[in-house]
């Protein structure tokens, strides 16, 4: 029988309890603020990482993990795993998935990293399915079957309320020459086939929160929402605002609410937000 073990990066949102119960291991990413070096989710915490990035002078710096980093993971797993299955963030954010792939030539164990095409709760989304069906003993197909499943039926809008992050941070080049010339300019991106697009621009929050209610009315219409998440990088009061509303019209779906990872903090900037679900 198989026994397959999932491991992850730390750009994943998921709780303490369920990493611990659902036995995944976690590859922490690399943060520079200021000339200062941590360890994602070891030395420094989400939370830490929001107000030393509100108070850094530049741009923090994060970085994948390092082969060794994987390898040191890699290596703790015990040898009674039949197979290793790396579920890692969306390559249009980093490059983590590259490094992931490149140990597969490094280790003699049955060893695969898969780009699962999302970040934060979104992947989680895949890391907690593939953890439940690893429990129950399936294959490595099995499990790739049933969160590609996942990945197709997952939904991310994220809003950004300061464009100056994710423009320094390269991550919309393509949309600088015509972004970076607008004063208060607010974003809604989607996350979609590996590729973060803007969805709605505007300037001022009224342009995000129209697009939220569009949203709302989505999640009103789907059958079978399984879960919900928000992220969000420093600030509640609208994050609040769309948890009473998910709470009125969908208030038997899981939702979990937590300041996302230091690599979408650094990118998003300040008073960003995403709400992430899936469907079966």
């Amino acid at each position: 029988m198989s026994k397959v073990k999932i491991i992850t990066d730390s750009s994943v949102q998921l709780t303490e309890e369920e990493i611990k119960e659902n036995d995944i291991s976690v590859v922490p990413l690399t943060i520079e603020i200021d000339g200062n070096t941590y360890v994602d989710g070891v030395d420094i915490s989400r939370e830490e990482f929001v107000k030393e990035m509100d108070a850094s002078k530049d741009l923090p710096k994060t970085s994948q993990p390092s082969l060794g980093t994987f390898m040191e993971v890699i290596d703790s797993i015990p040898e009674d795993y039949t197979d290793i299955l790396s579920l890692n963030m969306t390559v249009a954010i980093s490059g983590t998935v590259n490094a992931a792939k490149q140990v597969s030539e490094m280790t003699d164990r049955n060893y695969e990293a898969i780009d699962t095409e999302f970040t934060d709760r979104g992947l989680a989304f895949q890391v907690l399915k593939a953890a439940k069906l690893a429990k129950e003993g399936k294959s490595v197909d099995e499990i790739k079957t049933a969160i590609n499943n996942v990945r197709d039926h997952t939904y991310l809008y994220m809003g950004v309320t300061s464009i100056e992050n994710i423009l320094r941070g390269g991550r919309l080049s393509r949309f600088a020459g015509t972004l970076s010339t607008l004063l208060n300019l607010n974003l809604v991106l989607t996350l979609k086939n590996n590729s973060l697009d803007v969805a709605k621009r505007g300037r001022g929050r009224k342009t995000i929160e129209k697009y939220m209610n569009n949203v709302m009315d989505e999640i009103k219409s789907l059958k079978n929402i399984k879960a919900i998440g928000i992220s969000y990088v420093d600030k509640l009061d609208y994050v609040n605002e769309l948890k009473e509303k998910l709470q009125e019209i969908v208030p038997e779906v899981p939702l979990l609410i937590r300041v996302t990872s230091p690599v979408i903090a650094t990118h998003a900037g300040s008073g960003a937000f995403a709400i992430e679900f899936y469907t079966e």
